[in-house]
């Protein structure tokens, strides 16, 4: 019987994917083994760190503009 995945699998589980680079290996793990609301939950998680993220990199674009 197999461990269910820990964080740090997960979350490079959920940036392959988003990468578009997952492995079949890694992928049939995560479906066998993990559990999808932790997947959803990481993966809401990140996509909103990423917007935020992007949100400063465009204000502090338009502040050095000047704008």
């Amino acid at each position: 019987m197999s461990t269910p995945p820990t964080f740090w699998q997960m979350l490079q589980s959920i940036l392959a994917a988003a990468l578009g680079v997952q492995s079949q290996k890694n992928r049939e793990r995560d479906f066998t083994h993990g559990k999808p609301l932790h997947f959803i939950v990481l993966g809401a998680l990140c996509t909103l760190i990423f917007a935020v993220m992007l949100y400063g990199v465009v204000q502090l674009v338009l502040y050095v503009a000047g704008a």
